[in-house]
């Protein structure tokens, strides 16, 4: 029986040839909108509301898994296959409104890099968030990120390694923190903050992200049992990927809950959650944080460049392709529209939970467009999605709005 056939391959050569995808999905959210979204809630409430994270990451499961299987089975990015198959109106205005999530992101990205770049060298932000755009523009449209990608990957892995280790030398009421991870609370103010974890985990540039590296692979070409074997591995990546992702984004949350929240240390400065890896670096503290947060940052907003440059390439039925000019206009107006809305922000801070709590807000059409390409025959032929999919997707896509409107009923003060 020979050994070099698709379905009689060792499993563990097939998972290392199909992890990737996820993992870079992983890196994208694990950014500096969300290492703010995380300080800010741990240190204003406590474990009460990591209950957000783990939902959050169930749903992120389930829907970059569905951009996968969109990818994998039609041969279509998401943003293409708005194009192909969404009314001319209709299709636009849903790119458009990802185009809008894309620059949300990149904001979070490069203001990070900012402070990042103010941490180091005592340069104002909005000069650091300057240099930082024109540096993540120059890889994009060189590609020289791709050799890159591995150094800024493997320092973003290091601050999440940090925060687990931290989680050793910090004080830490397992019982609360366990029953926060299970037990939904809503404490008086909390609602923003939420909305900002939400929006921080489940980003709509990733779904969007996520279904152009798939597809890139072009498994649509292949036949019925070599897609369904890709469809399997590709849940292992993404199931693997995201609970690495819980398991960073609880203990940032765990961290600042004991550093700042049992003192009642109000953080309103990013610079400021340096103090919590004290416990491991101690006065290398500041430098080390201030690093890896730049990492971050440029690893992140590549990631929101691409993504861009994805949806304007949609928009004309194209492949992303930072040859062609469609892609760079996306990137473009990604970087740049990120860099412009940062000159009027007075609170850095502010407007990077700002900036995560519009993800979420755009999350749902994201979430919806997705549900309907997946569950057309038309689009997915025999891998449509199946009424338990379907039933799972709705209820993800019911309670993000659901969220939603909690938000603006506590916004109007009414809730």
């Amino acid at each position: 029986m020979t050994t070099n056939r698709p379905g009689f391959r060792l499993p563990a050569r097939e998972i290392l040839k199909y992890i990737g995808p996820g993992l870079l999905v992983t890196v994208g959210f694990i950014d500096p909108g969300n290492w703010a979204s995380n300080i800010a809630a741990g240190a204003s409430h406590g474990y009460t509301i990591l209950w957000i994270v783990t939902l959050s990451t169930v749903f992120l499961i389930l829907l970059q898994h569905n951009a996968a299987h969109l990818g994998i089975a039609s041969g279509l990015c998401l943003a293409e296959a708005v194009t192909a198959h969404f009314p001319k109106a209709g299709g636009r205005l849903v790119l458009g409104s990802a185009m809008i999530a894309c620059v949300s992101t990149a904001l979070a990205e490069i203001l990070g890099a900012g402070i990042a770049l103010s941490m180091l060298f005592g340069l104002p932000v909005k000069i650091g968030a300057a240099l930082a755009a024109l540096f993540v523009l120059v890889m994009l449209e060189t590609n020289s990120y791709r050799y890159l990608e591995r150094w800024l990957i493997g320092l973003v892995s290091l601050v999440g390694l940090a925060f687990l280790y931290e989680l050793t030398l910090v004080r830490v009421p397992w019982g609360a923190a366990a029953a926060g991870w299970v037990t939904p609370s809503i404490p008086d103010g909390s609602m923003p903050l939420l909305m900002s974890v939400l929006g921080a985990v489940v980003m709509p540039h990733n779904i969007f992200l996520h279904s152009e590296i798939i597809q890139s692979r072009r498994w649509d070409r292949e036949d019925e049992a070599t897609i369904r074997h890709q469809l399997k591995f590709e849940m292992f990546d993404t199931m693997t990927s995201m609970v690495v992702g819980w398991l960073i984004n609880s203990a940032m949350i765990i961290v600042a809950a004991a550093t700042f929240f049992t003192d009642r240390i109000r953080v309103d400065d990013l610079a400021q959650a340096e103090a919590m890896l004290r416990p491991i670096l101690g006065r290398a503290a500041g430098i080390v944080f201030a690093v890896a947060l730049l990492a971050a940052g440029l690893s992140a907003a590549v990631t929101a460049g691409m993504t861009g440059a994805t949806v304007t390439a949609g928009i004309s039925g194209r492949p992303y392709d930072m040859k062609d000019n469609r892609s760079r206009i996306g990137a473009a107006v990604t970087i740049l529209g990120a860099l412009l809305v940062t000159l009027p922000l007075r609170n850095v801070f502010r407007g990077l939970v700002a900036s995560q709590m519009l993800l979420s807000i755009q999350l749902p059409i994201t979430v919806f467009t997705l549900i309907a390409l997946t569950s057309s025959r038309k689009v997915m032929g025999r891998f449509v999605n199946t009424r338990a999919n379907l039933v799972s997707l709705v209820l993800v896509g019911g309670l993000i709005v659901a969220l939603n409107i909690l938000l603006l009923l506590e916004t109007a003060g009414l809730f």
